[in-house]
């Protein structure tokens, strides 16, 4: 955990606050959005901004901290990934689980929190 560059994570998680400020401005594709999903200027000053842009730069985080640790900290060396040791249908579901864990579930709750989706609906998309 000493090699860990928070700050290259923390920036990480920031800049999809940058991302998505640009991508979802309404002179770029937020009004097209809004209008796909059905949401109002009304509905969406409802919404708790703070908790949604919160939860977002967490989730962001677990993802970001998820694609170092496979990047820069994979298998030992003399056992690479490629071995039939690690060939098998549980080493794969483990890889599947971790995979829908932190990065497809943040990627679905946080679009499920400034969509203003219910708990339930985001699960059941994660699933």
């Amino acid at each position: 955990m000493e090699n860990i560059n928070w700050l290259a994570l923390l920036v990480a998680s920031l800049s999809t606050l940058v991302v998505g400020f640009v991508w979802y401005h309404p002179k770029v594709f937020g009004t097209i959005w809004m209008n796909e999903i059905g949401m109002t200027e009304e509905k969406a000053k409802n919404s708790n901004m703070a908790l949604t842009f919160g939860l977002s730069v967490v989730l962001a985080f677990l993802a970001a901290f998820f694609i170092m640790t496979i990047v820069f900290m994979g298998g030992p060396p003399e056992m690479p990934h490629g071995t039939p040791e690690f060939m098998t249908f549980k080493h794969g579901a483990a890889h599947g689980t971790m995979l829908a864990l932190f990065i497809v579930l943040p990627v679905i709750v946080t679009n499920g929190l400034f969509e203003q989706r219910s708990f339930k609906y985001m699960m059941v998309v994660t699933g």
